[in-house]
C-alpha cells in the first residue's frame, strides 16, 4: 500500500471528522482519482507530437494515455471530426496517491519561482484542476530528449461534497496552497 494512503488512513481521515464533525468514517471526503490531461492543437499539423505527448505522458503517469478525438469539425482552426487532438490518462488507487505524492514534493518544488498554487480552481463540488505550462517538471522526462514543452491538466476529483472539504482535504494531504 502507498506511504500516502497510509498517512490518510492514520491522519488526515481523523482530522477530518473532527473538524466536519462527519458521524461515520465514511462521509470523510476522500481522493478518489487523478485525471492527467494533454490537449495538443499542433497535432493537426504534426501528429508525430502526439507520438511524443503519448511516450511522455507514459513515463509521468505509469500508465498507457488513451488518444483523445475531436468531437466536432471546425473548419477555422482546420479540424476535421474525430481527428486525434491529444492524450489522457486516469490514475487510480495506488498509481493516484504515487503520482500525488510525485506531484506535491518533486514536482511543483521545481516549478520556477513557486509560492505555491492557486486556492480558488476548485469547481464547485470540491475537485481540483491545476494546470502545468512546462511537463519537463517530472524528473521522469528526459531533457535532452523532448522537441517541445506542453502543458498539463491535472483534474483531482474528490468526494468532497463542498469546495471548503476539498481544499482542506488537498491541505491536508500536502498541497501547498498560496496563502
Amino acid at each position: 500500500m502507498s506511504q500516502l494512503k497510509v498517512f490518510y488512513d492514520e491522519q488526515v481521515a481523523p482530522q477530518l471528522l473532527k473538524e466536519f464533525a462527519y458521524q461515520n468514517c465514511m462521509q470523510a471526503p476522500r481522493i478518489e482519482k487523478i485525471v492527467l490531461n494533454m490537449g495538443l492543437g499542433d497535432a493537426i499539423q504534426n501528429i508525430k507530437i502526439l507520438d511524443s505527448a503519448v511516450l511522455e505522458l507514459a513515463s509521468i503517469s505509469g500508465q498507457k494515455p488513451v488518444i483523445t478525438k475531436s468531437k466536432k469539425a471546425i473548419a477555422a482552426f482546420k479540424l476535421r471530426e474525430n481527428m486525434p487532438i491529444g492524450c489522457m490518462v486516469t490514475l487510480r488507487r495506488n498509481r493516484m496517491y504515487d503520482f500525488f505524492s510525485r506531484l506535491v514534493g518533486v514536482a511543483l518544488p521545481r516549478v520556477r519561482d513557486f509560492k505555491g498554487v492557486s486556492g480558488k480552481a476548485f469547481d464547485g463540488r470540491g475537485n481540483y484542476t491545476l494546470g502545468i505550462k512546462e511537463h519537463i517538471i517530472f524528473p521522469e522526462i528526459n531533457f535532452d530528449a523532448i522537441d517541445s514543452s506542453k502543458g498539463l491538466n491535472i483534474t483531482i476529483v474528490t468526494s468532497a461534497k463542498t469546495d471548503k472539504e476539498g481544499k482542506e482535504l488537498l491541505r491536508l494531504m500536502g498541497m501547498p496552497f498560496r496563502n
